[in-house]
């Protein structure tokens, strides 16, 4: 099981985090998200427990709390979703050739 914590402050670091969630038990692993672009973090994480009873603890404890300015979610986290596959830039599907007018330019 893994636990999904969100609304993180963007200053937090996986070291605060193991911090906080150890009060609760043995933390094996945090993730931070970071945007691709930027590399800035997203503002969300997941953390990995030694067992369910722990997880369960520092859920029930620091959802709702507030820390670093912010108050936390924390739950169970949800399986990802698979997304379907896209093809390219997505988006427009319209049919037909999509050229606009306008006259020729060879004249």
């Amino acid at each position: 099981m893994s636990i999904y914590i969100g609304n993180l402050s963007y200053e937090a670091t996986a070291e605060d985090i193991t911090d906080i969630f150890s009060e609760y038990g043995t933390v094996k692993r945090v993730q931070l998200p970071t945007d691709r672009e930027t590399g800035r973090p997203r503002g969300f994480g997941f953390i990995e427990m030694s067992s369910d009873e722990e997880e369960s603890a520092a859920i029930e404890a620091l959802d709702g709390a507030e820390w670093m300015g912010r108050d936390l979610r924390v739950n169970k986290a949800k399986p990802r979703e698979e997304r379907p596959a896209s093809g390219g830039w997505g988006g427009n599907r319209r049919g037909g050739n999509g050229g606009g007018g306008g006259r020729d330019r060879r004249f």
